[in-house]
């Protein structure tokens, strides 16, 4: 019997990379995302894909309004997106994202005896997000393994962050290797309603930048000027 794997989905070009490599190391893949509350609905459509073309054992799309604090471009209507670098923590930052939804993953996990959720963040490309550090993912598995059933039955559920000291071009290089389809997917943060990318937000820049530095054609459908 394979080992389980809760995989957080959000439809880009990351998490698409961690389910690649999340069945190549053996895993049933179960993708979760969420409609948290985002600024479209283009990435949700685009983890439909995703789950579709990799054929995961079941995908859940998890409704959970952080709309309701606010405090971040992404899902707060009055903060506009930066379309150019800056200092510091970029206001794209979701309070607390990756620690609520790593906490309902974990729950998950239990649910399905899962081994491990696979979660797609990077140390080298990861737009100052205090919660894609290692520091920060190691806390979380101690805290996971103490929170938990299967933890304190002596079944610890393992933090799996494939790309984590990868930067973007290593992740396509990774992807592109297993066979992603990277056409699938939506990273821009303010994409349209048919998935396509603005081309100057963060993450497009970082996209754009890693399909360049890996050699890879980029597939990305962008908005025409």
């Amino acid at each position: 019997m394979k080992p389980k794997a809760v995989v957080l989905l959000s439809g880009g070009l990351d998490s698409t990379t961690v389910i690649a490599k999340a069945q190549a190391d053996g895993y049933d893949v179960y993708a979760l995302s969420f409609d948290y509350g985002q600024r479209h609905d283009s990435e949700l459509e685009a983890a439909r894909r995703v789950a579709r073309q990799f054929s995961v054992i079941e995908h859940k799309i998890v409704p959970m309004n952080l709309r309701s604090i606010g405090g971040s471009a992404l899902t707060d209507d009055s903060i506009d997106v930066p379309t150019e670098e800056s200092e510091g923590i970029p206001s794209t930052y979701v309070p607390a994202r990756n620690t609520v939804f790593l906490s309902v993953a974990l729950g998950w996990a239990e649910v399905i005896n899962a081994d491990a959720i696979c979660i797609g963040v990077s140390a080298v490309d990861y737009s100052g997000y205090p919660d894609c550090r290692p520091e920060y993912i190691a806390a979380f598995e101690t805290l996971a393994n103490l929170a938990t059933k299967r933890g304190v039955e002596g079944h610890p559920i393992k933090i799996v962050t494939p790309l984590i000291d990868l930067s973007k071009a290593q992740t396509i290089e990774l992807g592109h290797k297993l066979g992603v389809d990277y056409s699938l997917t939506v990273s821009c943060y303010q994409a349209n309603d048919e998935g396509e990318a603005c081309g100057q937000c963060d993450s497009c820049r970082l996209r754009i930048k890693g399909f360049s530095d890996a050699g890879v054609p980029d597939q990305t459908r962008y908005v025409k000027a």
